[in-house]
């Protein structure tokens, strides 16, 4: 079964970026959005296997407490993908528990090893 993807990155052209990596390793994109609080619905919405997730959004909610609201709701894998890697994002980031932490800008393959985390 194909595994269902969510991607959050509120910079529309990485997003299409991380959306043609996914679609080539022959991963389904279930939706994509810029925001925190969208993709908490998104996810409780659509159930994702794994959601890639930017640290730095739009809206009030950073990707960590997005992350931290969806894991209240579903047991999911959780890719961060971040240009934002201090020491302080790197630790909240850690205690939600993700797969791993892939800094910006990355290649198609630091994201197939990654992925081959969750499968």
């Amino acid at each position: 079964m194909t595994k269902k993807i969510l991607i959050v990155e509120d910079d529309m052209i990485i997003s299409l970026v991380i959306e043609n990596m996914v679609k080539e390793l022959g991963y389904q994109v279930i939706g994509k959005t810029a925001s925190g609080e969208n993709a908490v619905q998104l996810a409780v919405d659509h159930e994702p296997d794994l959601i890639l997730m930017d640290i730095r959004l739009k809206g009030q909610m950073d990707g960590i407490e997005a992350v931290q609201k969806i894991k209240e709701q579903l047991d999911t894998h959780v890719i961060y993908l971040t240009g934002n890697s201090d020491k302080s994002n790197y630790d909240r980031a850690i205690a939600t528990e993700c797969v791993d932490l892939i800094s910006k800008p990355f290649t198609i393959r630091e994201l197939t090893n990654s992925l081959k985390l969750v499968s």
